[in-house]
């Protein structure tokens, strides 16, 4: 078996009396999806925080690429190659995509931000951030201002961002929230080659693309991870059925 890119073993971590995250294990392996599924309140939320280091588990173990990574911040991580992106986007809404990737090229290069150059024709930065538009197909967009973008788009964008920080896998927080049902389905294919280049831990609601898109799907019930295998696994499974599915199965 091809060893994890990330593993999470045994995690807890309580808010007082709840306990959010109740001895979760698993993992996410290279070139696959693994989706994390759940109803509001099962602690997705809470289980990412503590992957991408916003949140402090109270025990377990999480390791990216071979190393423990429990102790480290949540840019010493990015800087090891764990990407993440969020529920609400963080990109610069008056920035240009490109602009906006050339400040991750510039992040990863440790220059200082050159506000006062010329910086829209600095080759060093120009150059791997229209390489990172290109691999998410956002190259004719180039010089857009993030603003003006569609929702697809930016999330598009926000993964290119990831990939120009050199990101080798990817936690997405629901990156359908929001998309109608043309915008899931463009992005559904876009995340569907991206795994190829960085195996994906996938947090959504919209079962149609995780059905669509996953190897793997865990299911979170309660802090507790109730069930993990492959759609026809989940779909079939009765606790899931009556903990989240229900008629969507």
């Amino acid at each position: 078996m091809t060893e994890p890119i990330l593993a999470v073993s045994d995690l807890v971590k309580s808010f007082g009396a709840l306990k959010a995250t109740d001895h979760v294990s698993l993992d996410l392996r290279p070139g696959e999806i693994h989706a994390l599924i759940g109803p509001n309140g099962a602690g997705k939320s809470t289980l990412i925080g503590q992957i991408a280091g916003t949140l402090k588990p109270n025990a377990g173990e999480i390791r990216f690429a071979g190393e423990t990574i429990n102790a480290l911040s949540v840019a010493e991580r990015s800087r090891r190659g764990l990407g993440r992106t969020f529920q609400v986007s963080s990109l610069a809404p008056e920035f240009s995509a490109l602009r906006n990737v050339m400040l991750a090229v510039q992040s990863v290069q440790g220059s200082s931000f050159r506000f006062f150059r010329p910086v829209m024709l600095d080759r060093s930065l120009v150059d791997p951030a229209m390489a990172a538009l290109e691999r998410v197909g956002l190259a004719g967009r180039a010089g857009i201002p993030a603003a003006e973008l569609s929702h697809g788009e930016r999330r598009q964008l926000e993964i290119a961002i990831a990939l120009a920080l050199g990101s080798r896998a990817l936690l997405l927080d629901e990156p359908m929230a929001g998309m109608g049902p043309e915008g899931s389905k463009r992005l559904t294919g876009f995340l569907d080659r991206l795994r190829a280049e960085a195996p994906i831990l996938l947090v959504e609601h919209d079962m149609n693309a995780v059905f669509a898109l996953a190897d793997r799907i865990s299911v979170l019930v309660y802090g507790k991870v109730i069930a993990t295998g492959s759609v026809d696994d989940i779909r079939s499974n009765p606790d899931v059925r009556r903990a989240y599915l229900g008629d969507e199965a």
